[in-house]
Order: C-alpha cells, then sequence, then structure tokens
C-alpha cells in the first residue's frame, strides 16, 4: 500500500510541477494568469490510499501590472472583464491581451487575426448597433458644410474712428482691424469671411464682411456696456455668403459671444468654425472608454463603434485555451456584455498593455516545496523496496 500511496503522491507533484511551470513559462506573457494546482486526500472506505488533484484554481480576478507602450491600439483592462473576439470558426474566445489592429478589410481584429466583437455606431451618433464585429470604414470621410464660426477677442477702447469713411476693404485707414476665418463649402472647398472692424462710437464697433474678396451686404453692430463686456448682439448672427461654383448656398452662424471692448492691444483669442474638407483615413486610436476612433487627414476624428467586454457569473470555470485565451463552460455560465466602465465591466488604460500576475517568487517557492515533496515520496518507494528486499532476504 505505501508503493501506490506515494505513487500517487508523486504523480500529484508532478501535476503541481507541470503548474509551475507553465506559470514561470508565462511570467511575461501579456494578460496571462497564474493557476494552482489544489490537493486532495483519497480513501477507500477508512483506509487513506494517498493524494490526488483536486481541483486547479485560476487567478482570473488578480490583476497584472500595467505596462505603458504610447501605441494607440493597445488597451488594458481595469477590473473585470474580458475583450470578446471570434476566431475563422466563428467561435467566441475572450481574452485580457488588448493588442489590436485593422485588417485590410476594415475589421478590427487581435494580435492572432480574430475578430474583435462591438458594438458599432454611426458617425456623428451616439448610438451603439447590435454586438458584432467592428469594422472601420476605409473610405473618404466626406466634408461638412460650415454652419456656425465663432469669434472671441478684444477690440481695444483706444481704437479712434477711421478718419476715412466710409468703409473700403483697399484703403486700410478705412478700418481699424480685420481677421480672416477659414469657411467650407459643401464640397469641402476653402473659402475666406474676412471680417473688417470699424469704430463708429465710443462703445460701438461695426463688423463688415467679404466673402473670397467679395463685399457682403450685412454688417453687425457690436455694441458694449460700460464694463467693456459685449451688450449685443446677444445670439449669432446669420450670414448668407452665396453659392459657391457646383456647391449648396452657405450661409453661417456668427458668434461673438465673450468679445470685449478694453483699452489696451486688440487681441484674438478665438477664431474658429465648425465644417471641414473631405479626408482619408490616416490612423485608428482607441480612446479610454472602448470608443474605437478613427482619425483622416483633414484632422478629423469620429467614433465608428465602442469594444465590448465580457463578464461572467462564474470565471474562474472558463477554460483556458491557446493565444491567451478562455472559452466558456457549462459552469462558467452565459457571458455578460458591456461597455467599458459601464455595469460590472472594467475601465480601459488606453496605450497600455496587462502584464502576466505570475509572482515569481512565489512560484520559486512553491517549486522548491514541490521538489522537496516529490524526494520525500521518493524515499518512501526507495525505503518500502529496502524493507521488501530485507524481508526476501531473511526468509
Amino acid at each position: 500500500m505505501s508503493f501506490e500511496i506515494a505513487l500517487s503522491g508523486i504523480n500529484a507533484v508532478n501535476s503541481e510541477l507541470n503548474t509551475i511551470s507553465n506559470n514561470i513559462a508565462n511570467a511575461g506573457t501579456y494578460g496571462f494568469k497564474s493557476s494552482r494546482t489544489n490537493f486532495a486526500s483519497t480513501y477507500a472506505g477508512t483506509q487513506p490510499t494517498g493524494v490526488e488533484v483536486g481541483s486547479m484554481t485560476q487567478s482570473l480576478d488578480v490583476g497584472g501590472g500595467v505596462l505603458t507602450t504610447g501605441r494607440g491600439m493597445d488597451a488594458s483592462i481595469q477590473g473585470r472583464g474580458f475583450f470578446v473576439t471570434k476566431d475563422s470558426s466563428g467561435a467566441m474566445q475572450y481574452t485580457r491581451v488588448g493588442i489590436f489592429n485593422t485588417s485590410k478589410d476594415g475589421y478590427v481584429t487581435d494580435s492572432f487575426g480574430r475578430k474583435v466583437q462591438g458594438y458599432p455606431m454611426a458617425p456623428g451618433s451616439t448610438v451603439l448597433g447590435g454586438l458584432g464585429d467592428l469594422t472601420v470604414p476605409t473610405g473618404q470621410v466626406a466634408a461638412q458644410a460650415s454652419t456656425k464660426t465663432q469669434y472671441v477677442g478684444n477690440l481695444s477702447a483706444d481704437w479712434a474712428a477711421p478718419a476715412v469713411t466710409p468703409f473700403d476693404k483697399t484703403n486700410a485707414q478705412s478700418f481699424n482691424g480685420s481677421m480672416v476665418t477659414v469657411v467650407y463649402d459643401s464640397l469641402g472647398a476653402q473659402h475666406s469671411l474676412t471680417q473688417y472692424f470699424v469704430k463708429t462710437g465710443s462703445n460701438q464697433v461695426t463688423a463688415h464682411y467679404t466673402f473670397d474678396g467679395t463685399d457682403l451686404a450685412a454688417t453687425t453692430a457690436l455694441n458694449f456696456g460700460t464694463d467693456g463686456q459685449l451688450t449685443a448682439p446677444t445670439t449669432p448672427v446669420a450670414l448668407a455668403l452665396g453659392t459657391p461654383a457646383g456647391a449648396s448656398a452657405l450661409s453661417v452662424n456668427m458668434d461673438y459671444t465673450g468679445t470685449t471692448q478694453f483699452a489696451g492691444q486688440a487681441t484674438t483669442t478665438v477664431n474658429a468654425t465648425d465644417g471641414y474638407a473631405s479626408g482619408t483615413l490616416t490612423g485608428v486610436q482607441l480612446a479610454e472608454d472602448g470608443s474605437v476612433m478613427a482619425q483622416y487627414s483633414n484632422g478629423q476624428k469620429q467614433s465608428v463603434g465602442k469594444l465590448a467586454l465580457a463578464t461572467f457569473p462564474n470565471e474562474n470555470a472558463l477554460v483556458p485555451i491557446s493565444d491567451t485565451s478562455w472559452t466558456t463552460s457549462v459552469d462558467s455560465g452565459a457571458p455578460l456584455f458591456f461597455t467599458p466602465g459601464s455595469g460590472m465591466a472594467g475601465k480601459l488604460t488606453a496605450g497600455a498593455l496587462e502584464q502576466s500576475n505570475v509572482d515569481m517568487t512565489a512560484q520559486l517557492v512553491n517549486m522548491m516545496s514541490a521538489q522537496r515533496n516529490y524526494q520525500a515520496n521518493t524515499k518512501i518507494i526507495s525505503t518500502e523496496s529496502q524493507l521488501m528486499q530485507a524481508l526476501m532476504q531473511a526468509v
């Protein structure tokens, strides 16, 4: 019986050594979770028969260190959850490794070529679609005509009324200052909207406008209080700019909110418009909320989807598979899908990766302990063999 008991101990320790060696081998593997072999005693009735491997425990709830990579398509999960991927056979696999890319077909994939699952979003919308393959549009982003502009500055109270009247854009002595704003038509072509500021009263400056050098009939009287703050207009001013060749009619709302009239130098702090030209895809980045941000050559960024994170009622029952991934089992329960930072899912850290949670010191101590246990069991077999040999010699 001692032979069988010692043999069961050797077999159990071999399983433990396999687990320890696997942990040590993956100490540098991103997203890896260490495991532990749990022993259980065995009996035949009341007679002890040795030991067996009772279970394997995964440390899925223990996070690894966070390594900052600075790469736009890397992400680590802080808290619960797994990235959701789909392999070529359509099977769902779950991983903590957030190394992503975009394929030539526009799919967001992980480092093993599996399609990443998430919620698509239409450009300009915040409504999430159904869970599925995340894709990034590979064509051009359409141009957007300007609809509003904003000017904020200080129109100096030290200005004197121009000596030359009436206003003439070709004569700098007929105005006090000017500012050019670039606007875009429906085809994405750039146009110049120029404002000419003329001091017309002690607390008033009148803005004259030209569009691509052509005078516009509209003018705007900017009135200020004795405290230097703008009192009128209090709402954006509608400006009809005309119809550029081949494009739709263009008009913008000019917002002067925040403009002041203080003594001293005239300054401009904001001169902005909301339109843009068409652009081609230049890159993709992940945001902290899991949004997949497409970047275009015109400087625009659009959210085209959000990553999905999966949590499980019993994460420890997930079955580890190759490529640092897990798959479901009967005991793990069905996955629950969330966006990062919502529900039970953790938040994301963009531009970073989760490192292995293997404690190398603890693993080496466990290995030494297992080695002693192995030697003790082999000693029992050796001693039993010697006893049997002595008994046979005595007979």
